[in-house]
């Protein structure tokens, strides 16, 4: 994991959660833990962890940057991963 990865780990962790986080730095952060992205339709998308745990998202759009829900969700998904608080 690189150091803006781990920026990026520092501003999903953070309470009250963020809205400012870029999906590519999201994807980007899952991707060095391991996870694998799995494209649904449209903007539905899967990251899968090592251990088989699944995160379900959709890509944010217009904006770039993920609304504080999802954020939650990958607070809570990181958690189980056990990384991150």
């Amino acid at each position: 994991m690189n150091n803006k990865n781990r920026k990026t780990l520092a501003a999903v962790s953070e309470r009250p959660e963020r809205g400012d986080i870029r999906w590519e730095e999201l994807a980007s952060l899952l991707h060095a833990l391991g996870c694998r992205q799995l494209q649904g339709g449209g903007s539905r998308v899967r990251f899968v962890s090592p251990e088989g745990l699944i995160l379900r998202l959709h890509r944010p759009h217009p904006r770039p940057e993920l609304d504080k829900g999802a954020v939650r969700a990958v607070q809570r998904f990181l958690q189980a991963m056990g990384v991150g608080r």
